[in-house]
């Protein structure tokens, strides 16, 4: 059991993958649903302040390197834009823009894009971990409920 535990746990640090990809696989080894739940909620925050002190910094200075250079850049200049183009739209609303987007489980949309994106931004760190904490806790919420089902259950009785 611990082994699951631990495959969740990990498979939640995995950028792209997170907590989106940790639960239905909590579920399909028939974890218990509290414990998977808290368990891939650490494993998705744990890289939050890693990522947010040190990945703007990494891509700054990997910009301009001969092999990495490249994606530094694309990652600067395309992250960059995105987190204006958010903030034009949200305004002061960057703290719930933020929230809903690592929230909403969509491919490319966890806590990793978030942190870098509000690092980006120059957003305030304390900010940054809590809008990222409550997103993945609804994404958690959200992905809990479509394994167990739930989602299906009210379609089909939506549909009757």
């Amino acid at each position: 059991m611990l082994k699951n535990y631990l495959w969740i746990f990990f498979i939640s640090m995995v950028p792209l993958i997170e907590l989106r990809g940790a639960i239905p696989v909590s579920q399909a080894l028939q974890l218990p649903v509290i414990p998977s739940y808290i368990i891939c909620i650490l494993g998705n925050m744990i890289p939050v302040p890693i990522i947010y002190l040190f990945a703007r910094k990494f891509l700054e200075w990997g910009q301009d390197k001969r092999f990495i250079g490249g994606i530094c850049r694309f990652f600067l200049v395309k992250g960059t834009a995105a987190g204006e183009k958010l903030q034009a739209k949200a305004g002061r609303g960057i703290f719930l823009a933020l929230l809903l987007f690592v929230g909403i489980p969509l491919p490319g949309t966890g806590a990793w894009t978030g942190t870098l994106a509000a690092s980006l931004l120059d957003m305030k760190f304390r900010d940054t971990v809590i809008a990222v904490m409550l997103g993945v806790l609804l994404a958690g919420l959200i992905m809990m409920a479509g394994s167990l089902g739930l989602f299906s259950a009210l379609f089909a009785a939506i549909g009757k």
